[in-house]
């Protein structure tokens, strides 16, 4: 049985797996604002559970286009309280989104046991060294760029290319600090640095990037992303929902194992029905 392991448990992946999004931020670009506070964030945590979530994702630092750093304790101070929380009540995996290694050090000390690095370790190597030292999962993402310029770096001919071969560097590094194979997960990093029509082929091609690292569960976050509101007729985030769905969709069905999403309920009928679809007799 393939399985992803954290610091807390091994989770099967025998099935496709729905890491809910909860942004305890006040500008992230689709629902920045609505769960600030540790009340606010452990009722939507319980709302996203019974919708079906796999896996939670908090965050407390905004990598939406435009968006700006907060300091180091502001991120913290967002993040830690909340972690506490919602690991006191619920026995569901929790990831920390974040790019500092003392904030994922505090998180995994908080009770998140995976760290979701949106930089694949390009901005603090540390992370891996905690991780190494807590057992927690990693994800790794492909970026390119500052965090201040990650939305705005000059396109690449082949993306596909650059997403492996960023992705073999990212987890290079990792290893050499210690993370095990069986910690890492990879994510091609939809929306960041990549032009509308790259991150349609990326989607696309997944199967390519997925017999790449067929020793690591592969990531997809599309959800309400900005080329799907183009596609859409540019809609806001708000409208997105069928958009996000016929991605995650393609993505399972290209080999994601994974998808990062705003719409549980939904999303997870969906991949219900696809992986249905895939084997019909429920192997």
């Amino acid at each position: 049985m393939a399985v992803w392991k954290t610091s807390r448990r091994s989770v099967s992946l025998d099935r496709p797996l729905v890491m809910a999004i909860l942004n305890v931020t006040p500008d992230s670009f689709s629902d920045g604002g609505e769960f600030l506070s540790p009340d606010d964030a452990v009722r939507q945590a319980e709302k996203l559970i019974d919708e079906g979530a796999d896996i939670l994702d908090i965050g407390g630092e905004s990598s939406r286009p435009g968006g700006t750093r907060v300091g180091e304790d502001e991120e913290l101070n967002r993040v830690q309280p909340v972690i506490e929380a919602v690991a006191k009540r619920f026995d569901i995996p929790i990831s920390v989104d974040t790019t500092r290694s003392t904030v994922a050090k505090a998180a995994l000390d908080s009770g998140a046991e995976i760290v979701n690095d949106i930089s694949g370790l390009r901005f603090d190597h540390e992370i891996a060294r905690a991780v190494s030292q807590s057992g927690a999962g990693l994800v790794l993402m492909h970026s390119r760029g500052s965090f201040e310029t990650l939305h705005s770096q000059p396109p690449l001919e082949d993306i596909v290319a650059e997403v492996t071969r960023a992705l073999h560097g990212s987890i290079n590094i990792a290893k050499a600090n210690g993370v095990t194979g069986e910690q890492i997960a990879v994510d091609i990093g939809l929306g960041f640095g990549k032009t509308f029509e790259q991150n349609l082929e990326l989607i696309a091609k997944l199967g390519k990037i997925v017999a790449e690292f067929k020793e690591y569960p592969v990531l997809v976050g599309a959800s309400r992303k900005s080329f799907i509101g183009k596609v859409l007729g540019n809609v806001p985030a708000g409208e997105r929902l069928g958009g996000s769905l016929a991605a995650a969709v393609v993505a399972v069905m290209n080999g994601a194992k994974i998808v990062r999403v705003h719409d549980v309920k939904e999303t997870v009928n969906a991949i219900r029905m696809t992986s249905r679809i895939i084997s019909p007799s429920g192997s």
